[in-house]
């Protein structure tokens, strides 16, 4: 497990089964200090979801619009979605390590609920077996899955 950075990826949100219950969808990982307390404040929308890590709970004051809240645990296991609308506060999960965000009614077309995991990608991982066969061909190591 490496030191989560800020950036992009793609999460991919897995049944019990395993089977994914909705296409990848964009991530923005916010991981230092100045992303986590930037997150979406001044934005009128947002592309994807954006993960809060470390985080277990958040805030809407200053934000334009409202926005679904899942908390994860460590195992990235949902335990609570929310909706929260500007200008409130929102109580911190004990259980939470990572908090995501995406905007209003979101979370719902993706299957994300209670109980469910999600799985976060890198960006560019998993396109193509042609380009993973070649690059470990040659000997290079291919970049892990994070886990968070």
């Amino acid at each position: 497990m490496g030191r989560r950075r800020d950036g992009r990826a793609r999460m991919i949100v897995r049944a019990g089964s395993g089977e994914a219950l909705a296409a990848p969808v964009p991530l923005e990982i916010s991981a230092s200090y100045r992303a986590r307390t930037r997150g979406l404040l001044g934005r009128d929308s947002l592309d994807g979801a954006m993960l809060l890590s470390p985080a277990s709970g958040v805030h809407t004051f200053g934000m334009r619009i409202p926005i679904d809240v899942a908390y994860l645990d460590r195992r990235l296991t949902v335990i609570a979605v929310r909706t929260m609308v500007p200008g409130r506060l929102g109580l911190p999960r004990l259980r939470a390590r990572h908090v995501l965000e995406a905007e209003a009614g979101a979370m719902a077309g993706w299957g994300l609920r209670a109980g469910v995991r999600v799985e976060v990608e890198g960006e560019g991982e998993g396109e193509g077996e042609a380009e993973s066969e070649e690059g470990q061909e040659q000997g290079q190591e291919q970049e892990p899955k994070r886990a968070f």
